[in-house]
């Protein structure tokens, strides 16, 4: 893709709406815990679809609207579940419209969508292209980091996944999916072996989210894995 992708401040409307959707996800144990990245690649989705929506038909008589429709389209495809056509029409919308404000957008889905189906290392390569080519806010540029610490995560890369997590989190201290990040990093650490670190972490949860859901658990897996020591 060449040159750098600028998000215009239409789109920063889009976080609002985002936000909203993550801070409503259910704070469920087992495994919806384990893989809650997944669950939220789907409000994520249906919040770009909608956003997409909008943003074609107030601006059909516009320069970017050949973009708006590919991406659009692409959208469709993949909330019919036609997975493997969304991924080629993404795709297209990176090579031809790598200078619009949608080639962004479709690199961080190229993302979600090798995330959901396991394709972890064209997963990660993409999240780190919309990183590496776009000013994004930092909402998802932090969503970005949680989904390259998935794909390590998945692929058993425990002390790699620790420390995107905590880029996550320092990308956006305070967001509404740091207590999620924060458990994350500690899950990994204990993981790895890494007790020290993830007490570390369990410091911070319990200074900014005590007797939370995530503070629980996370004293729970460390006093599971302080006994097995």
């Amino acid at each position: 893709m060449q040159g750098k992708v600028k998000l215009t401040k239409r789109q920063v409307k889009e976080d609002k709406f985002t936000t909203f959707m993550l801070t409503s996800k259910d704070k469920l144990q087992g495994e919806f815990e384990q893989k809650w990245q997944y669950y939220v690649i789907g409000f994520v989705t249906v919040v770009l679809l909608i956003w997409a929506g909008v943003w074609y038909f107030e601006n059909r008589s516009s320069q970017g609207t050949e973009a708006a429709e590919a991406f659009s389209n692409a959208m469709l495809q993949y909330q019919t579940g036609n997975n493997q056509v969304a991924i080629l029409e993404f795709a297209q919308v990176l090579e031809k419209y790598g200078e619009s404000d949608f080639a962004a957008r479709a690199a961080f889905m190229l993302g979600n969508l090798n995330l959901s189906t396991r394709n972890y290392p064209e997963s990660a390569r993409y999240y780190q292209m919309y990183l590496d080519n776009s000013s994004g806010t930092a909402l998802n540029r932090a969503a970005s980091f949680a989904g390259i610490a998935a794909t390590q995560e998945d692929q058993a890369q425990y002390a790699e996944a620790a420390a995107s997590f905590l880029k996550a989190i320092e990308t956006l201290p305070g967001g509404p999916l740091e207590p999620d990040y924060e458990l994350g990093a500690i899950r990994n650490y204990l993981a790895a072996g890494n007790l020290e670190p993830a007490k570390a972490r369990l410091a911070v949860l319990e200074e900014k989210y005590a007797d939370s859901v995530w503070t629980n658990r996370a004293a729970l897996m460390i006093a599971e894995k302080s006994q097995t020591e």
